[in-house]
């Protein structure tokens, strides 16, 4: 049995978890300020609830950090396969957990839980990625599985928004939970290898993948690329490029998944049915920004422009589309503007992402690949960890400028990384080649 474009089946159901994901993680946001926080502390005021949130997102950032680092070995060593069985799995039944959940202790242990399986599903993506798609292609695969964490953010706000007038939310963890369990199935049966040895895969497509992805090399890097040890890949600038523009960037995608619902209904005065309305509405610029980042990408490439041009052209547009729309955010004064500059900053977010994702393959051999990115990672995880818990602090009395100027330098902060410190972005060679 050969099926064809078995590449594009691979990416659209790693794309399908994504979306997973995230209407998984983001079910506790949107019933917290209405539903959750009520009926657990009803003694506290807003702020009292906004900052026991602010807790719980971070425990769970935290456990996702590890999990980068964590998951990125799982990958290398296990292979994409039965480590996205044993990520989305746990994940599930954490999910599902949480309606046994009493108070912060329990509600952290199981958004621990959940944190570190969840981290799989990215350093396995990016994996998938280097594994199934030649280098000319990756940065629109990334962009489609990138795109599911915004299609999960469409779904899963005005989903659980309605599902809360209707459910308890404790029933609403359990049938979200269930979710996951049933994609393991098709994933099972249909990715069954990598290309090298699938059966189903056509001879023609096979060819087209793997000799997309050879690196032309005489000095020891071999077809397979440079797949140094951990301690030599950490002593390279392009590996903290690499690190520090995920982990400057990737914070200003968390200050928008944890907070929308709670700013709406701090600054807005919305209500629950009114977030599930209208509050759905940045993540489909989030959506375009994905597909977006990966077609510019491949049409510049097969425009002839080099994998170096066209990364830093891409990271440096979707950062600079960030900047004035957060500086706005910081004074908007209507719902509808709000919406409409999250709309601007989440697109610019994932133009550049996607890009910043496949440094990694652009840089390294697929052996390493997981590697480098699980610790980014877990190095992005850190710092938005870091902005979460003090996202309260900084916005005690429902004031926000201070948080959106922040995320403005921080995208700024992600240009320089990529220009000064990964230099050229191409295939790396041993040093002492």
């Amino acid at each position: 049995m050969k099926m064809q474009g078995l590449r594009w089946w691979v990416v659209g159901l790693v794309a399908i978890a994504t979306i997973i994901n995230y209407i998984d993680r983001q079910t506790i946001n949107v019933l917290w300020p209405e539903h959750i926080a009520p009926d657990l502390f009803p003694d506290m005021d807003a702020d009292g609830h906004k900052y026991i949130l602010g807790i719980i997102s971070t425990v769970f950032i935290f456990a996702y950090a590890a999990g980068q680092a964590i998951f990125g070995k799982i990958f290398d060593w296990i292979g994409t396969r039965l480590g996205f069985v044993l990520s989305i799995g746990v994940w599930s039944l954490a999910t599902a957990a949480h309606a046994f959940a009493q108070g912060v202790l329990s509600f952290s242990f199981f958004r621990a839980v959940l944190g570190v399986a969840e981290a799989g599903n990215w350093p396995g993506a990016t994996k998938a990625n280097a594994e199934w798609f030649p280098t000319k292609e990756r940065a629109l695969a990334q962009g489609i599985f990138n795109s599911g964490a915004a299609i999960g953010g469409i779904i899963s706000i005005p989903l659980i928004g309605f599902m809360a007038v209707l459910l308890d939310w404790k029933l609403i963890f359990i049938l979200v939970g269930l979710v996951g369990l049933v994609w393991l199935v098709p994933w099972w049966f249909i990715v069954k290898g990598p290309p090298k040895s699938h059966d189903w895969l056509s001879d023609d497509e096979r060819e087209y993948i793997l000799t997309g992805q050879k690196v032309e090399s005489t000095d020891g890097a071999g077809d397979e690329g440079y797949n140094p040890t951990t301690g030599e890949l950490l002593a390279r600038k392009e590996s903290w490029g690499v690190i520090i523009a995920t982990a400057v960037i990737d914070p200003i995608w968390w200050l928008f998944i944890i907070w929308i619902p709670t700013y709406f209904f701090e600054v807005h005065n919305f209500a629950i049915k009114d977030v599930a309305a209208s509050a759905w509405l940045p993540f489909v610029g989030a959506m375009l920004g994905a597909w977006a980042g990966g077609l510019l990408a491949g049409n510049r490439i097969n425009a002839g422009w080099s994998v170096n041009r066209t990364r830093k052209f891409v990271i440096t547009l979707g950062c600079l589309i960030m900047l004035p729309a957060l500086l706005a955010l910081s004074a908007a004064s209507s719902p509808w503007v709000a919406l409409w500059l999250m709309f601007a900053i989440l697109f610019g977010f994932q133009v550049a992402i996607g890009n910043v994702q496949t440094l990694p393959s652009d840089l390294y051999g697929k052996d390493t690949v997981g590697t480098l990115s699980g610790i980014a990672g877990m190095a992005a995880k850190l710092s938005a960890a870091g902005l979460t818990f003090v996202v309260p602090i900084m916005t005690a009395g429902a004031n926000y400028y201070s948080v959106f100027v922040l995320g403005a330098v921080l995208a700024l902060t992600a240009i320089a990384s990529v220009w000064v410190l990964c230099g050229e972005i191409k295939p790396l060679k041993p040093k002492s080649a």
